[in-house]
């Protein structure tokens, strides 16, 4: 079953029942939040076919890039770290930089973007590394992004921003596999993206972003924060209001088209939703987003889904062939736990209750 789907300039809302749900979608939410079952949630929205068809907030504390922000009122107007959701926007802007011809395509080979390290260049090793592989997250190249909590300076990514070079941190890690061969998650990675767009374009990562993708999607407030040395961060920086996130992701279920414009091309989305690299918990991975399968009553089979996702319970979630689209934004920061809340919300609340097609006019 595949669904028309379009993103629109302005957001419209709808019943749940015309968008192929079943009745009282938002009372199922707020009835999980209130057993206990759903906890430290700022936000949840849903689209489906273009429209809005759930939106609720709450109040509690946040945090912005570790620093406290005390308790915030949430709405359709407040930022929001994203944390590594970013790293999905940034795998979009790299389509649309390469669709311009402004970077090199993910085969070609990663180190004579960064010729400043001619000792790095001179490792076989090294040279067999490929955008794609950064793309991907298989450099191959050591890196603890897991292991070791966010709150420890150990952390690669914390080490990364701590760096005097990041980028020369990142490449001249100890090669522990075979390119293409291991996923490890990786912001480093995002960050040599982040490098590469940067180059190619001549411009910072978030002034490219501006031009290319929020403004032609009609976000007008955006921050990206930087680290140390003034550069913003492609693996976890961005922030955004709720309703400007799940339009990025309604953009990406109608297939790269916003207001009848194509934005991100279909090719480009097709590649980056394509497996690349089994990840954890029985997910792959394209470039830059995760990919999975959902089941729903409104389908015969379980259905692809792609995905972001952030720390502290931070989602974003795609089914593009239902043309829908989720945005979770919560305060769980550094738990272990952070996952519980959206995961059951998106298995739970939404596909559990998408019954049919949406007739959205």
């Amino acid at each position: 079953m595949s669904e028309t789907t379009m993103a629109r300039a302005a957001w419209t809302t709808t019943q749940p029942e015309q968008a192929g749900f079943a009745p009282g979608l938002t009372a199922k939410l707020d009835a999980g939040v209130a057993s206990g079952l759903l906890r430290h949630l700022h936000g949840v929205l849903v689209a489906r076919g273009g429209a809005l068809v759930l939106e609720r907030y709450w109040d509690g504390p946040d945090e912005h890039w570790g620093r406290p922000l005390g308790h915030v009122s949430f709405g359709p107007e407040t930022l929001h770290d994203l944390r590594s959701v970013t790293k999905g926007i940034v795998g979009l802007l790299y389509g649309i930089a390469l669709d311009r011809g402004l970077v090199a395509p993910p085969e070609a080979p990663l180190l004579p973007a960064f010729p400043e390290y001619p000792d790095l260049a001179a490792d076989p090793a090294r040279m067999r590394l490929t955008i794609g592989h950064a793309l991907t997250m298989t450099l191959g190249l050591e890196w603890d992004e897991i292991e070791r909590p966010y709150t420890d300076p150990a952390n690669s990514e914390i080490a990364m921003e701590s760096a005097p070079d990041r980028y020369r941190f990142i490449l001249e890690r100890p090669v522990v596999a075979e390119p293409g061969t291991r996923w490890t998650y990786s912001g480093g990675a995002v960050a040599l993206i982040g490098a590469l767009i940067a180059r190619g374009v001549g411009k910072p990562l978030p002034e490219f972003a501006r031009e290319a993708l929020f403004e032609p999607l009609g976000i007008a407030t955006v921050d990206w924060t930087a680290g140390e040395d003034g550069v913003a961060s492609a693996a976890s920086g961005l922030r955004l209001k709720p309703r400007d996130l799940l339009r990025v992701g309604a953009t990406a279920a109608a297939g790269g088209v916003f207001d009848g414009k194509q934005v991100v091309s279909k090719e480009w989305l097709a590649r980056s939703f394509t497996r690349a690299a089994p990840s954890f918990e029985g997910l792959d991975y394209g470039y830059l987003w995760f990919l999975g399968h959902g089941p729903a009553p409104a389908f015969p089979t379980p259905q692809r889904w792609v995905g972001a996702f952030g720390n502290g319970g931070q989602r974003l979630w795609v089914m593009p062939e239902a043309g829908l689209s989720l945005v979770v934004m919560s305060g769980n920061y550094n738990s272990p736990t952070s996952w519980v809340s959206p995961l059951r919300i998106w298995r739970e609340i939404v596909l559990a209750n998408m019954t049919g097609p949406a007739h959205i006019a």
